[in-house]
């Protein structure tokens, strides 16, 4: 008769485990989500530069006391392109949207407006993409709203589309006011 030995239960033991991680990952809300750390937490500040021709978004746009849309975007982001009508739109609705392109040369991101509109109220560059690293930006787009006193309310990784703005802005978007 063979003798057990602890190391006999080992393939058993992380079989198990495999299987329960698959498990806990199949009942998860969302398994497209990307967690935030950020939400419930007030923004941080805003530290842009200056983009040619357009009014700076800065830390007092954000802390106004409205409602509003802080995307990051750039001009050689394919999926940005996807967004941007989706982003026009909102702005007619009235949805103030502050941009902030991330690590784009100012002349290709001035293109990129002029072909596709300016849905943004106020802009900034983040040449470096240090304030995508305090806000916590995994890549562009990113859409935060964000509440009328600078608390972020949602964040949102990838492209806005029709579904996404009726399924997940329009309900952070009434959060954060207050409905």
């Amino acid at each position: 008769m063979a003798k057990f030995s602890p190391l006999m239960a080992l393939p058993i033991v992380v079989f198990a485990s495999f299987v329960g991680l698959a498990v806990t990952g199949m009942y998860r809300d969302d398994p497209e989500a990307l967690p935030s750390a950020r939400e419930g937490q007030p923004a941080p500040a805003v530290v842009l530069t200056e983009f040619v021709g357009k009014e700076l978004f800065d830390d007092a746009n954000l802390r106004d006391g409205e409602v509003k849309l802080v995307n990051y975007w750039a001009s050689w982001c394919a999926p940005c392109r996807v967004e941007h009508p989706s982003l026009e739109a909102l702005a007619q609705e009235g949805i103030k949207i502050y941009g902030v392109n991330y690590k784009d040369q100012q002349g290709n991101a001035a293109s990129f407006l002029q072909e596709l509109g300016d849905p943004y109220a106020a802009i900034g560059r983040d040449e470096k993409g240090r304030m995508a690293l305090d806000w916590g930006v995994y890549g562009v787009p990113e859409t935060y709203v964000v509440d009328g006193s600078g608390k972020i309310v949602l964040r949102f990784a990838g492209p806005i589309t029709e579904r996404v703005i009726e399924t997940t802005l329009r309900p952070a978007l009434d959060k954060a006011r207050g409905n």
